[in-house]
């Protein structure tokens, strides 16, 4: 699993600095024809991971509980994301993962609950859910990608 975490690390290192230059009102903005904007994207990795990872497992989340709510599946913007907050996603996109390395090398993940995506993928396993979790990173740099052209 340390390749599919490095992966992911490294996915969210790529996209910190594909924004760095960006402003608020870019990484805010929802392009016409899009349901939300870059830095809702980025929120979503986290609370995704942290949902799929955690939550399936009866751990702790290692983020607020009100963040999760912004960011889950099936959300979406529900106004501008201040600096702050922006400043906080940023600030969590590398730890949530290096704690999720800890985590999973420490035996943390011991009672993961096994379902089926809603991409009809079934996650029987921690390790299932991390592999999961590459290909989620994926989908929503390409998300991002786009967005980036259109701000």
């Amino acid at each position: 699993m340390r390749t599919q975490i490095e992966i992911i690390r490294k996915t969210r290192t790529f996209l910190l600095d594909l924004i760095k230059d960006m402003s608020d009102d870019q990484l805010n903005k929802i392009p016409s024809g899009y349901k939300n904007n870059i830095i809702w994207n980025m929120g979503h990795l986290i609370a995704s991971q942290q949902g799929l990872c955690y939550v399936r497992s009866n751990l702790p989340i290692v983020v607020d509980e009100g963040y999760m709510k912004l960011f889950k599946p099936e959300t979406k913007p529900e106004g501008i994301i201040s600096s702050d907050a922006i400043d906080t996603i940023k600030k969590l996109l590398l730890p949530t993962i290096d704690r999720l390395e800890s985590d999973y090398i420490q035996h943390m993940f011991t009672s993961f609950k096994p379902f089926k995506n809603r991409y009809g993928v079934e996650l029987q396993t921690i390790e299932d859910c991390i592999n999961f979790v590459v290909c989620h990173e994926g989908i929503h740099l390409g998300y991002i990608l786009a967005l980036r052209r259109l701000v």
